[in-house]
């Protein structure tokens, strides 16, 4: 994954609250899925690069937890 593309990931995830961090959400599955999908549409529009949800939420998880520098 591209430094830009994991810059884009982030803001968005962190823009939307993907880790539940303000409040709690009612169908937080459903909501975290629905902004994965988004994700997903705005890194293939903006880089023409297709990933799956899976591996963007996988890039996510060790994104915090190993490479916390990166994230920050």
């Amino acid at each position: 994954m591209a430094f830009e593309e994991m810059v884009k990931m982030v803001s968005i995830l962190r823009r939307e609250d993907y880790d539940v961090k303000k409040g709690p959400y009612t169908r937080p599955n459903m909501r975290k899925d629905k902004i994965m999908s988004s994700v997903v549409t705005v890194l293939e529009q903006k880089f023409g690069i297709k990933r799956a949800k899976e591996q963007l939420r996988k890039r996510w998880s060790d994104l915090k937890t190993r490479e916390p520098e990166q994230y920050w």
